[in-house]
């Protein structure tokens, strides 16, 4: 049998025929999402990841390259299931069909977290999370609410924890599910019932970490709107301190993990003890204090009473009367003695104002009176001659007589008698006089010497 081939035949290479069926791959089919099970997980040097994503029936090989997987901050395993985000590609060199991971996370948590983002926006608008909602814990508890699973480790932190701080603090525990089918109603359930019964007066709902499915529960509305009508304040510690969950935002406060609610809720015994200490210590003071007071005020009762007493009363009233009798005795002695000493008193002052004696005081000093007028005028009169003739001697010495007797001569102008004291007031041929120490000159002058 022979075959008719056409001579123009189009040949294709294995390199271009993998090329154009990339080509065609990546345009005819979008960028998808597509979730399965990762197996034959490889992590080379290079930091990008190949593994594949397979279901009951078939699997597809997928490679998430560096640039997009070091953004991934979660963890991937064989048998794991994850949604991924790729585009539909084939690897040339050994004509392999593949995904090309553009974003990858664990199968389910996408759903979820669109979910509990939403419920969060919608219940933060509502006016859940605000502060002035929250509720004051008690200083100092009479018992403790705890809500969560009986069985978990949760609850043995809590009661480790409430042991070793308070042991004395009683302790409620609210047994429910803490994940899985109906978990979350009967937490709101457990939550109203300790708000009716009031048997704690501070709650604590708490569980162990765990994934985002694991903590569902506690992202529910009908937990979160139970929490908020609550009246007793609640601490919620559930999982781990990277764990958030939306009964944090409504709870009255958030603790980081079980054992930290139990250590926020619960008095620390030492630090109590030693509060006990100080106070025994400063209420024995002021029992001491008062003790002393008292004993001092009835010390002061006794002594009041004593003073009032009818028999110190009359020894007090005989003891004043016979005082009084002694001061009237020595008050007629006293006053006979005055009266004595005032006659004498009058007496001498008769005989100081008779007219004899005073006339003889008044000559006596009339006579010195007049002694010391005479030597006060003699002195006065010698004082005064002394300052006449010093004054005269003073006035001699500065005489211009004095000074003219010694040969010198006051010269005076003819017409004006103006004292001539330099050569240039006067002029040659007039006459000028000179006044001696007896008589004086007429004279002309004849010349001068400026």
């Amino acid at each position: 049998m022979t075959l008719d081939l056409p001579l123009d035949r189009d040949i294709y290479t294995v390199t271009r025929l993998n090329r154009e069926a990339r080509d065609l791959l990546e345009i005819h089919f979008p960028v998808i999402w597509l979730e399965g099970e990762v197996s034959n997980l490889s992590r080379p040097a290079s930091g990008h990841w190949y593994f594949s994503l397979k279901d009951a029936n078939a699997q597809v090989r997928c490679a998430f390259f560096r640039n997009r997987s070091q953004y991934f901050r979660g963890t991937i395993a064989n048998g794991q299931r994850v949604l991924v985000n790729a585009r539909v590609s084939l690897y040339e060199a050994r004509g392999d069909y593949q995904l090309i991971v553009e974003y990858l996370e664990e199968a389910g948590a996408g759903a979820l977290r669109q979910a509990y983002d939403e419920l969060r926006r919608r219940l933060e608008q509502e006016g859940l999370f605000a502060i002035e909602h929250k509720q004051a814990l008690p200083a100092f508890p009479r018992c403790v609410g705890v809500i969560t699973s009986p069985t978990g480790a949760a609850i043995r932190d809590v009661l480790s924890v409430l042991k070793r701080r308070f042991p004395a603090l009683p302790v409620l525990v609210y047994p429910v599910p803490v994940q899985g089918e109906g978990a979350a109603q009967q937490i709101a359930q457990a939550i109203r019932t300790a708000d009716e019964r009031q048997d704690c007066d501070v709650l604590l709902l708490v569980r162990g970490g765990g994934s985002l499915e694991d903590l569902w529960s506690f992202n529910e509305e009908v937990v979160v709107r139970a929490i908020y009508a609550c009246h007793i304040p609640i601490v919620c510690g559930v999982g781990h301190e990277t764990d958030v969950t939306i009964a944090d935002f409504v709870a009255d406060l958030r603790a980081a993990t079980p054992s930290a609610a139990a250590e926020l809720v619960s008095p620390d015994r030492g630090e109590w003890l030693r509060k006990f200490t100080v106070l025994e210590q400063r209420l024995t003071a002021a029992i001491a204090r008062r003790l002393a007071n008292d004993r001092q005020r009835l010390t002061w009762l006794v002594q009041a009473v004593q003073r009032r007493h009818p028999g110190r009363n009359l020894q007090d009233r005989a003891q004043r009367l016979d005082e009084l009798e002694q001061r009237l005795r020595q008050g007629g002695w006293i006053r006979l003695e005055r009266a004595r000493n005032r006659a004498e008193s009058l007496a001498m002052r008769v005989h100081n104002q008779a007219p004899g004696p005073r006339i003889e005081y008044l000559a006596e000093r009339r006579r010195l009176l007049g002694q010391r007028l005479q030597s006060a005028l003699r002195y006065r009169l010698e004082r005064a001659t002394q300052r006449l003739e010093a004054a005269s001697r003073t006035l001699h010495a500065v005489s211009p007589l004095q000074t003219l007797g010694r040969g010198y001569a006051i010269v005076r102008r003819h017409d004006d008698g103006t004292v001539v004291q330099r050569a240039d007031q006067v002029r040659t041929g007039e006459q000028v006089e000179a006044l001696l120490a007896e008589g004086r000159l007429l004279c002309q002058v004849i010349k001068r010497d400026t």
